[in-house]
């Protein structure tokens, strides 16, 4: 083994001891989140008791608003197509509702000539910052070209500005509508954005300084000014331009997001994904199963990622597998026999709500289909799957782990023999065989010595 060969196997294997022990960390967080889970659900509850079933409010962080002011309401008054024009406005506010579904925000109220809109109000999305841009500039664009149609024939059209601005805010949600649920916006959020739009100039999008540096990554920005903001002092405004041209499809516009934008966007929505996926199998596994609990799915998550980077794979391939591994017990929910088609269902209706590709989406389950057993991968995705899900196996936790698997077989009714089940423990350990370098170079070892240890404990019974 080269020198380099060798540096690169301490650096992985340090890099794996540093997830071993955020896997315990992790657990811990879980635990406590599903506390919290549990106590927002009760406060809920009683906030739907006291104000009515069909209706409730609850403090949101991390939400983000955009205000939308269509000004030159004198110049169109004043004009011999007032009538036509505010024929229009409707027409663009339904175009404005199609813009901002797409991007999965909510329209919070409509004020005569100003429409506002957030993102993270219906659940917690920490893309929402970048989808309120993206909605921002393809809003921009459709009054842009509006405005170039109707100026041909006379000379009065909207003014377009627009302010978005990220912070905290009450959500107050309507079900009392038949058709839709219906949103009320308070807060230092929606006070502050509306000032924002005010200091633009006409067809300007204007940040504040908290959504530009979430978004900065993104989009090509620039510093036009400070607003003042009581209790702070100032706020830095930027001028939001277009996507960077590296991410963007349309270079010259700058408004439709490539391949490497939409990457990044899904690394960064992932972890919304893992803790939604998590708080699903916490709310519906069965309790039998104390192998295949929502533990073992992070662990998972965490070993792909590790064996990813030992083999190579790009950042998408990193995605695709954190995505399976998310899902691939998912479909225990359901059933255990054939879990892994179920699973597969369960993420394919997830996957498109979350803006996967149906390409991406296929490879996920033809990853998740890889682990049923036995085992027959095929691709590198699918070796680097089949030994994260299997890794406990060259572990020093192994026995606690094997105990917990036993102990679900024994509530399943297929096993009740410890003896018995150590005897297939370090049969399947000997027939065992890690697909790929890394597991090797990281497991083999340790797996060996667990396989004398079991036969120890035999041979002491």
């Amino acid at each position: 083994m080269v020198k380099e060969d060798k540096e690169n196997v301490a650096a992985l294997i340090e890099k794996n001891q540093r997830l071993n022990k955020n896997i315990k960390f992790l657990n811990q967080r879980k635990d406590h989140l599903v506390g919290l889970v549990r106590e927002l659900e009760k406060e809920i509850k009683d906030l739907r008791k006291a104000q009515g079933a069909s209706k409730y409010s609850v403090k949101k962080k991390g939400i983000t608003v955009m205000f939308i002011e269509l000004g030159g309401f004198k110049n169109i008054k004043e004009g011999d197509d007032a009538s036509a024009l505010y024929d229009k406005l409707d027409e663009i506010y339904i175009h404005f509702d199609d813009i901002i579904h797409k991007h999965k925000l909510e329209r919070v109220k409509i004020i005569g000539d100003d429409y506002i809109c957030a993102g993270g109000i219906k659940e917690k999305s920490s893309t929402n910052p970048v989808d309120v841009c993206l909605a921002a500039l393809e809003i921009s664009a459709y009054i842009d070209e509006l405005k170039a149609e109707h100026l041909t024939d006379n000379d009065h059209f909207w003014d377009l500005k627009i302010g978005i601005h990220s912070g905290n805010g009450i959500v107050e949600e309507d079900k009392s509508k038949k058709k839709k649920t219906s949103y009320a916006l308070t807060g230092e959020a929606v006070n502050t954005v509306p000032r924002i739009a005010a200091t633009c100039e006409i067809g300007e999008i204007h940040l504040s300084d908290y959504t530009y540096e979430i978004v900065k990554g993104y989009f090509s920005c620039e510093y036009t000014g400070d607003l003042p903001v009581k209790y702070r002092g100032s706020m830095a405004l930027y001028l939001l331009k277009r996507i960077r041209k590296q991410y963007s499809e349309d270079r010259k516009r700058g408004i439709v997001p490539n391949e490497e934008f939409i990457l990044r966007y899904h690394l960064k929505q992932f972890n919304d994904l893992e803790d939604k996926v998590i708080e699903f199998l916490i709310e519906n596994l069965p309790e039998h199963l104390y192998y295949h609990d929502y533990t073992h799915t992070i662990d998972v998550v965490n070993q792909v990622e590790l064996i990813g980077y030992g083999e190579g794979v790009s950042e998408e391939h990193i995605l695709l597998l954190k995505t399976a591994a998310l899902f691939h017990d998912t479909g225990h929910t359901i059933e255990s026999k054939g879990h892994e088609a179920h699973g597969c269902v369960i993420a394919r209706e997830w996957l498109t709500e979350y803006n996967y590709s149906e390409k991406q989406i296929d490879e996920i389950c033809n990853i998740i289909m890889a682990t049923e057993m036995p085992p027959k991968p095929e691709t590198l995705l699918q070796r680097i799957m089949c030994d994260s899900d299997l890794d406990y196996l060259g572990r020093t936790d192994f026995v606690p782990t094997s105990n917990k698997l036993y102990k679900e077989l024994e509530a399943m009714g297929i096993m009740n023999d410890i003896n018995q089940w150590n005897k297939l423990q370090v049969q399947f350990l000997s027939a065992h065989s890690f697909y790929t370098d890394t597991s090797n170079r990281l497991r083999e070892v340790n797996k060996q010595a667990q396989i004398e240890r079991i036969q120890k404990l035999n041979t002491e019974d």
